[in-house]
């Protein structure tokens, strides 16, 4: 196991996913790479006036951008141990759709992630992205109970 895919959303689960990757990488002598990823909205949104706002959607994607390196950078720094290669994405998008790919792409041999983690929503056993990850993931997947 050389590669650990850990999706974050800076809440207790993903808090936790993270720590356990941590232990499993050492154990492994894994690499890890932390995902956070931005749900940007549509740019063909419309205001209440009909008028395009394509160049306020622009700069607000970018403040998102923004936030979540920092924040990536902010939640790695504290977790971060000597010794463990750690690489960190901010992906926007769908968070399914951009784990699910990037899990793909980077030929990843298990994603860790929390069981729930900040959705509107509450599910009674498990978040929907935990869900969907679950169902099409080309990987084990180990999920981290709050």
């Amino acid at each position: 196991m050389k590669k650990i895919l850990v999706p974050v959303d800076g809440s207790v689960a993903s808090q936790k996913a993270a720590e356990k990757a941590i232990e499993l990488a050492e154990i492994y002598n894994s690499e890890i790479t932390f995902v956070h990823v931005i749900h940007v909205p549509d740019a063909t949104m419309h205001s209440r006036y009909g008028f395009h706002l394509e160049a306020e959607i622009i700069l607000m994607n970018q403040q998102l951008m923004e936030n979540g390196n920092k924040f990536l950078d902010d939640f790695v720094e504290k977790i971060q141990r000597e010794g463990i290669g750690i690489q960190k994405l901010v992906l926007s998008g769908q968070p399914y759709e951009e784990i699910l790919s990037t899990a793909n792409e980077g030929k990843f041999d298990l994603i860790v992630m929390g069981r729930r983690g900040f959705s509107k929503i509450k599910r009674f056993f498990l978040g929907s992205v935990t869900q969907r990850v679950i169902s099409d993931s080309p990987c084990p997947i180990l999920v981290v109970l709050e």
